[in-house]
């Protein structure tokens, strides 16, 4: 039992669970709702201080010259995945609500997760450097690119019925400042502290997880105290998870034979089956929290949350299958 639960599992996501539970059933008051939220923001910075730091600039140029590997990741990411997921929020809002139908939107316009997607790739004895590459260009680029889009396709939802255009730059500003200045330093830095910081995994996956749990907590328990769950009920979110799973499948098959219509092979496919149909927990979760109004964050996190496992457990099961192929 335990070695089962160990393969399709994962205790941090159980952990998030009971995080998002705490937050949903323990009231907090108004002063410890303000002290999380600043600990929040510093955990962001943090992390995105240490992804700038650990991340090799050199792995993303040497993989650049796959331009269709890497243009089909990129397309699949920031344009099918956002095509697709705006019409599918669209058409379910009327069966999971405004605030769920914004958290599938948002989802579609993440970055695609690194390593999840690269250790997938690696099972299936798919093109391991070119997801490396791939994920981590995906997520560079996510820095800018999904804030951008955030902002123009969701402006209603980040303006909060407030002047579009301030409240546009402010968030583009609290970007920059929370999280893009961070990781620029963490790069400038990586010549000197990157051999360091990449020995020191167990340090940086703390923060990694610590951030995100903050987030979560901070997130959803100003929801609470927001009433912002009132008349969700557990067909929303069971609908929820039916929306994710259409998304997920959409994009999957989308992304597999269209690596077969772009003339790549079977590992590279398998690569852009991996990079190009997952979305980062770890760059969301944060990343909402900035961009979006404290109101909206709570039943952001849930779709993000749902979608996450979803793709952990469906792309593990696609890792396994397309490992027995035979060898070429």
């Amino acid at each position: 039992m335990r070695r089962v639960l160990g393969q399709w599992v994962d205790p941090f996501i159980v952990t998030l669970l009971a995080v998002l539970a705490v937050g949903l059933l323990l009231p907090l008051p108004g002063a410890a709702l303000r002290a999380l939220d600043v600990l929040a923001r510093g955990g962001v910075a943090l992390l995105f201080l240490l992804y700038g730091a650990r991340l090799s600039t050199r792995e993303v140029w040497r993989g650049l010259a796959h331009w269709r590997l890497q243009g089909g990741i990129l397309a699949a990411t920031f344009v099918l995945f956002p095509v697709v997921g705006l019409a599918l929020a669209r058409v379910v809002e009327p069966w999971v609500g405004a605030a769920f139908a914004l958290g599938v939107a948002y989802v579609a316009l993440l970055p695609s997760t690194v390593q999840s997607s690269v250790a997938f790739v690696s099972v299936a004895r798919g093109n391991v450097a070119g997801a490396i590459c791939g994920a981590t260009v995906s997520n560079m680029l996510g820095m800018l690119v999904t804030p951008l889009l955030v902002l123009t396709l969701l402006s209603d939802a980040v303006a909060g019925g407030a002047d579009v255009a301030t409240v546009g730059l402010t968030r583009l500003g609290d970007v920059l400042l929370g999280l893009l200045a961070p990781f620029v330093v963490g790069q400038l830095a990586q010549p000197w502290v990157g051999g360091w910081v990449r020995a020191r995994r167990p340090l940086t996956l703390a923060v990694d997880r610590g951030a995100i749990l903050l987030v979560v907590l901070a997130a959803v328990a100003g929801a609470t105290a927001a009433g912002t769950w009132a008349g969700v009920s557990a067909w929303a979110v069971l609908a929820l998870l039916g929306v994710c799973a259409m998304l997920l499948a959409v994009v999957l098959a989308a992304t597999w034979w269209g690596g077969k219509a772009l003339g790549l092979d079977v590992p590279d496919r398998i690569a852009l089956l991996q990079c190009g149909a997952t979305k980062s927990l770890a760059t969301g979760l944060p990343m909402a929290g900035v961009l979006l109004p404290a109101a909206a964050v709570g039943s952001v996190v849930v779709p993000v949350v749902l979608f996450h496992q979803l793709q952990l457990v469906v792309c593990s099961i696609l890792a396994r299958r397309l490992a027995l192929r035979p060898p070429l």
